[in-house]
């Protein structure tokens, strides 16, 4: 079975639908014989490189509050991701273009070290004092998820190595009806959006292993917190 995960680093819930995910497959019968492949899609496509912000203002300007509710905000999906065992820094994160991080992601793919690569890129945004919007950093992650340095810097220098692969992604998000992220896909045959509880993994992991193929994507689990293409992330109120 294939599961293939279209998210963004810049998405809160990607980071803890991940982690659900995660956790759902672990208590899959049939979890060895399960192919993850994780997918491009850009939150805020039209920001440009060098362009960052931090994320309390972001979310402040985004949703017309102030910058203490916007704090409130970030506490409130900092314990959705503690609740998981994950760490969470709720001030003095940055955000910006995720271009060039789902590009080096593309090329981990291609070395079988991508879940490694999104790993510590989401550890490093989330939970580290470490911007992911920064070419070293971005680097010394690839170097960490055990790609070669050389080749993660020539990727890096060039705009246009693995660009076509991650608008590819986006595309196929579209075409497959997708608006928000995290967004799950079982075998072509199931789609599960947002980063739902992982009993709602495990049931969509063995409906989609017993079930025959149907022609659409059937909805599984009800609605989710996710990350819209506008990259408004809804927020659970405390």
């Amino acid at each position: 079975m294939r599961v293939e995960i279209w998210s963004d680093i810049a998405c809160p819930w990607c980071y803890i639908g991940k982690a659900r995910f995660e956790k759902g497959l672990a208590e899959f019968a049939h979890r060895d014989e399960v192919e993850v492949v994780h997918r491009s899609f850009e939150l805020d496509p039209g920001r440009a490189k060098g362009e960052r912000e931090q994320v309390i203002d972001m979310l402040a300007a985004k949703y017309g509050r102030t910058r203490e509710e916007a704090a409130g905000m970030e506490a409130n999906v900092a314990a959705n991701a503690r609740a998981e065992g994950l760490g969470y820094r709720t001030e003095g994160r940055d955000h910006g273009s995720t271009f060039d991080i789902h590009r080096l992601l593309h090329l981990a793919k291609a070395r079988g070290r991508q879940d490694e690569l999104l790993t510590l890129a989401y550890r490093a945004n989330f939970a580290e004092e470490r911007s992911v919007f920064d070419d070293d950093v971005l680097l010394a992650l690839a170097v960490e998820a055990g790609l070669d340095g050389e080749e993660a810097r020539a990727v890096l220098a060039d705009p246009e190595a693995y660009a076509d692969e991650v608008r590819a992604d986006e595309r196929e998000a579209a075409e497959l009806g997708a608006n928000a992220v995290p967004f799950f896909v079982l075998d072509r045959r199931y789609g599960i959006s947002g980063g739902q509880p992982s009993e709602v993994f495990v049931q969509a992991l063995e409906q989609a292993w017993k079930d025959r193929p149907v022609t659409a994507l059937t909805p599984v689990g009800g609605d989710a917190e996710a990350c819209d293409t506008d990259g408004a992330c809804e927020v659970p109120r405390g």
